[in-house]
C-alpha cells in the first residue's frame, strides 16, 4: 500500500529552517513550564507515598470522596477517577506512606464507609513507597535513557557514520524533551510506566530514523552527480508512504488503549500518542537536517565525494599540439628505401654523362 506515488518530491528539506524554529519553541515551552511548577511532577513511584484504589458502589462524585478523607491529615491526597464514570472507581494517592500498608489504608477505608457505607466500600489495590526509594527509582530512571542514548550513538557511528549518530540523537533529545514538556503543561504525572514509555518512544523513533538514513546511504552511492540537499529530500520522499503507514497503524492502536484501556495505562498510552507523532516528525524534519550541517563537508560542490587520488579523467592527455611536430619530424626524415633510389638514379645519370662524353 502506498500513500504517495513514485516520484513524489515534497520539498522537506527547504523548510527544516522552519521545523526547527517550531520545535524549539516546543521545547522553549515545556521548559517554561517545568520552571514555573517546580520540576516535574513525580508520581508516588518517584516521590514516596501510598496508593489506593477503591471502587464504590453507589452513584458518587470526586469531590464527595475528597470530602471524606479531608479530616485524615495524610499531606497532600490526589484522586483520579479510572474506567467510566458509572463503575464509581478511583485511584487515591496519598503523600505518606507507613511501614504498614494496612495503616493508611484501613484509615481510608474506615473514613469511606462512614461516608457511604460499609457495603458499598472495595479496597481494589494498596502500594506504598518510601521516599528514598522513590529518589533511588528516579535516578535509577534516568540513567536508562541516559545509557540508551549512549548506546544508540556508538550503534549508528558503527552502521552509519558520526554525523548521522548526531542526527539520531539530537532528534530522540527532541522526542523525549516535548514528551516531559507536554506532561509538565498537561500537569500529568510522570512514574515508571511514563520511563517506559519514553524508552518506547526512543526506540520507535531510531527504527523510522534508519529507515530514511538507510535510504540516504543507498543513495549516496547511486546519485553522486546531485547536491546532498537533493539527495536527502529524495530519500525522504522515497520512505515516506512506509513512515507514514507504519505510524499512522501504530498511532491508531495507541489511541485505542487512551480512549478504552482505563486508567492505570491512560497517562502511557497518552505519551505513546506524542511520542508517535513527535517521532515521525523528527525523523524527517531533524535527524536528516541535522546530517546536512556535517556531511558537506566531506563532499564537492556537485555532490560527489572529494579525493585525493587521480581518476583517469584527471590526468592530462596529450594533445594534438604536442603529437603534430613529431609526425612532422618523422615525415622529415629520409627513409632507407628513399636514399637507395636516389642513389641509383644519381649514378645512372652519371653514367650516361660519360657515354656523351665519348661520343664527342
Amino acid at each position: 500500500m502506498e500513500f504517495f506515488k513514485p516520484g513524489t518530491n515534497i520539498q522537506f528539506v527547504r523548510v527544516r529552517y522552519i521545523a526547527m524554529t517550531i520545535s524549539l519553541l516546543l521545547i522553549l515551552a515545556g521548559i517554561i513550564s517545568l520552571i514555573a511548577h517546580g520540576g516535574p511532577n513525580y508520581g508516588i513511584d518517584f516521590r514516596g507515598g501510598t496508593l489506593v484504589q477503591v471502587k464504590i458502589h453507589k452513584p458518587t462524585d470526586i469531590s464527595h470522596v475528597r470530602a471524606a478523607l479531608k479530616g485524615l491529615k495524610l499531606g497532600e491526597v490526589v484522586i483520579q477517577s479510572i474506567g467510566a464514570k458509572k463503575d464509581n472507581e478511583y485511584l487515591i494517592r496519598i503523600e505518606k506512606s507507613s511501614t504498614s500498608l494496612k495503616g493508611i489504608s484501613e484509615r481510608v477505608k474506615e473514613r469511606l464507609m462512614e461516608k457511604f457505607g460499609a457495603k458499598n466500600i472495595e479496597i481494589r489495590r494498596v502500594e506504598m513507597v518510601g521516599p528514598k526509594v522513590g529518589k533511588d527509582l528516579r535516578r535509577k530512571g534516568m540513567w536508562a535513557i541516559l545509557f540508551s542514548m549512549i548506546a544508540i550513538l556508538i550503534y549508528i557511528t558503527w552502521r552509519f557514520e558520526f554525523w548521522f549518530a548526531i542526527g539520531a540523537i539530537v532528534a530522540l533529545a527532541h522526542d523525549v524533551l516535548i514528551t516531559i514538556g507536554v506532561f509538565s503543561i498537561t500537569n500529568k504525572q510522570i512514574n515508571l510506566a511514563i520511563v517506559a514509555a519514553i524508552l518506547t518512544i526512543i526506540g520507535y523513533s531510531l527504527n523510522d530514523t534508519i529507515v530514511v538514513y538507510d535510504r540516504i546511504r543507498e543513495n549516496m552511492k547511486k546519485l553522486s552527480k546531485i547536491s546532498f540537499p537533493e539527495l536527502v529530500n529524495q530519500s525522504v520522499n522515497e520512505t515516506l508512504s512506509r513512515t507514514i503507514l507504519t505510524s499512522l497503524t501504530t498511532l491508531i492502536t495507541v489511541v485505542i488503549l487512551f480512549l478504552v484501556g482505563g486508567g492505570v495505562i491512560h497517562n502511557f498510552a497518552f505519551a505513546l500518542i506524542i511520542g508517535v507523532v513527535v517521532g515521525t516528525y523528527s525523523s524527517i524534519y531533524i535527524a536528516s537536517p541535522v546530517v546536512l550541517f556535517f556531511e558537506p563537508y566531506g563532499r564537492n560542490k556537485k555532490g560527489g565525494r572529494i579525493s585525493k587520488r587521480p581518476t583517469a579523467a584527471s590526468k592530462p592527455a596529450k594533445t594534438k599540439a604536442a603529437a603534430e611536430p613529431v609526425k612532422s619530424e618523422e615525415k622529415s626524415k629520409p627513409s632507407a628505401t628513399t636514399t637507395k633510389t636516389a642513389g641509383k638514379k644519381k649514378k645512372s645519370s652519371a653514367n650516361r654523362n660519360k657515354k656523351k662524353k665519348r661520343k664527342k
